[in-house]
């Protein structure tokens, strides 16, 4: 399970099934320090992640920015992606909407 699930409240169904309640993803608004690249053959959204956090687990960040709708990691070659400058930003306010429910 990945990292960022690690404090999502778990649920229990009436039958006594566990299960993770939904994750709030926080919105990402544009900075004037942001990144925007043109997608490669091969660009993959862990690799961006590790490539400009050096943390391939905030791939997520990278395609909550960019409005993705792929279940997958792999990007469409000549895209314009924008590469939020704050990831770890992004992170923390992640777990604040999470802690908070």
């Amino acid at each position: 399970m990945p990292q960022r699930y690690k404090k999502i409240q778990d649920l229990r169904t009436e039958s006594g099934r566990r299960y993770k309640s939904n994750a709030i993803y926080p919105s990402i608004p544009a900075t004037a320090d942001d990144t925007y690249i043109i997608t490669t053959g091969g660009d993959r959204y862990d690799a961006l992640a590790q490539q400009f956090y050096n943390d391939q687990t905030l791939w997520w960040v990278i395609a909550m920015s960019n409005n993705s709708k792929k279940d997958g990691l792999i990007v469409e070659p000549g895209v314009q992606l924008r590469i939020p400058a704050d990831g770890e930003g992004a992170r923390a306010l992640f777990e604040q909407l999470n802690e908070e429910r």
